[in-house]
């Protein structure tokens, strides 16, 4: 029988199969040629008039580009996609051919936003797509791709603004402790594209926007910061957050001039009729595919969010707690205190986390209607955040594995009557990009018997988690054989989780 290491492997790498922008592409989209063509995206029809253009940004753009041009073909008039800094080298130097553009194309590629902030060269491209977009008529149509890291590629500030000066406001923003949607309300406000801007640029011409999420709940004005979707935010809103920040007496003259000038009230959600926002691949989509893969290896799989997020040490424990419990469930023992307090715990840690659309509850009974002694794979998926305090290297899925495999052995080591004894257990966990943290892995695989074992070699497991050093912890032991290593995906939908328990 294969360990469960090697499903664990193949779950991923069947979820992230799902995601990768060339297959994907070729599953959503079609192009009906003949008389009058059309392009065909997850079943709606566009008529295709007389051009069509597109233009793209965000780190998965060259692929799902790469992979739009083979299917539209003559069709294309011309593109322009701006794409992170170095990639098409990178996927080069990967091997990647398929997702890099043929020597003729009809796509133009910019590469800026170094570091994944917004530079020269990206406001080059940005500014390249708003003249394209400005230059459409009412019988063009243009097709939009958009990934995650899309915001920073299209830095395009409403004049007179330049550029340095948004970037210094966003930076006393968040030097003042602005969370992270203060600070795209105050972008958006302040560009010529985000927050639907393209979209009303576009006007009159169709357009058609096919998104990769990377965000969790997968919000369309949120993604890239939403330029083909309208902005649930005004003027006011960002007035109020400048207010709240004091800010708002000592800002740029350009910035003062645009929010004095700007429209009080968001456009109207009917100035959108002629957009079409379609997401093709989400986190979530990546866990249904993984979900049907456990189902063929023949576990009982269940999903528990898509959504899951919050500080690593309070994802790691909600995890342990889970497991114990599943694991009592194949000891056959009459529910009793210790499964309480296991289902009080997580409801408690659950509520604390605040993962939204995750009903505990209904999944607590999900998970006592399973056969006996049928082996269980839990799936999830979102982002964990990692308070840095050591100088250590690793990544916030190598640092919640190691975590979890701990928890467990703790657990294991205090309960004489601990229920783990009769399972064996491997968590797994890997961000979908295939880079976690600066390490060349994209997670890594964990199990109580792997921390039991490094222990027993005089590892001091904690002094790693303290130093946030995962990867040299999972690189040293047992020669990197538990980190999960694929190489670049060009793909991005945030992290998977994967929990593979069965009886002994």
């Amino acid at each position: 029988t294969m360990s469960l290491h090697e499903h664990a492997l193949s779950l991923f790498r069947g979820a992230l199969d799902t995601v990768r922008p060339g297959p994907m592409l070729k599953r959503a989209l079609k192009l009906q040629g003949g008389g009058c063509p059309q392009l065909l995206v997850k079943g709606q029809a566009f008529p295709v008039k007389r051009n069509l253009y597109l233009v793209g940004f965000g780190k998965a753009v060259l692929g799902m580009a790469t992979a739009a041009e083979e299917i539209l073909g003559d069709h294309l008039t011309r593109g322009i996609i701006n794409v992170p800094l170095g990639i098409q080298e990178s996927l080069q130097r990967a091997g990647m051919q398929e997702m890099l553009l043929k020597p003729h194309s009809k796509i133009q590629v910019i590469e800026g936003a170094k570091n994944n902030l917004p530079d020269a060269e990206a406001l080059k491209g940005a500014v390249a797509i708003q003249e394209l977009a400005e230059g459409l008529t009412a019988d063009d149509l243009l097709l939009v791709l958009i990934s995650g890291g899309g915001s920073a590629l299209l830095p395009a500030p409403i004049p007179p603004i330049l550029l340095e000066e948004k970037e210094k406001l966003t930076k006393m923003l968040a030097s003042r402790g602005a969370a992270i949607q203060e600070l795209n309300i105050v972008r958006k406000t302040l560009s010529v594209l985000k927050g639907g801007g393209l979209a009303q640029l576009a006007h009159p011409a169709q357009v058609v926007s096919l998104i990769l999420s990377d965000v969790i709940g997968d919000p369309l004005d949120i993604i890239a910061s939403g330029p083909t979707a309208p902005s649930s935010h005004s003027v006011q809103d960002c007035l109020q957050i400048l207010t709240k920040y004091n800010l708002l007496h000592n800002l740029p003259k350009s910035v003062e001039r645009v929010l004095s000038s700007s429209p009080t009230k968001p456009t109207a959600p009917e100035s959108y009729s002629h957009v079409s926002n379609i997401i093709l691949g989400s986190n979530t989509l990546a866990l249904e595919e993984a979900k049907r893969q456990a189902e063929g290896l023949g576990y009982a799989a269940l999903l528990l969010s898509a959504a899951v997020h919050g500080e690593v040490g309070c994802v790691a424990t909600l995890y342990c707690q889970l497991i114990q419990l599943v694991c009592l469930g194949f000891t056959s023992l009459p529910a009793g205190p210790l499964s309480d307090e296991l289902r009080g715990n997580l409801l408690q840690l659950a509520a604390e986390l605040q993962i939204p659309g995750l009903d505990l509850e209904e999944f607590l009974q999900a998970l006592q209607g399973l056969e006996p002694d049928r082996p269980v794979c839990i799936l999830a998926g979102g982002e964990s955040t990692v308070q840095l305090q050591g100088a250590g290297k690793g990544g916030r899925n190598q640092e919640l594995a190691l975590r979890v495999g701990l928890g467990l052995h703790k657990a294991q080591a205090t309960g004489a009557s601990s229920p783990q004894g009769r399972c064996e257990i491997l968590f797994l966990s890997g961000g979908t990009d295939g880079q976690d943290g600066p390490t060349e892995a994209a997670g890594a695989f964990c199990s109580p018997g792997l921390v039991a074992e490094a222990l027993q070699e005089g590892l001091d497991v904690e002094a790693f988690l303290r130093n946030n050093d995962s990867y040299t912890f999972f690189s040293q032991f047992q020669g990197g054989h538990h980190l999960l290593v694929t190489g670049l995906t060009g793909t991005n939908v945030m992290d998977i989780q994967a929990i593979l328990i069965r009886a002994m």
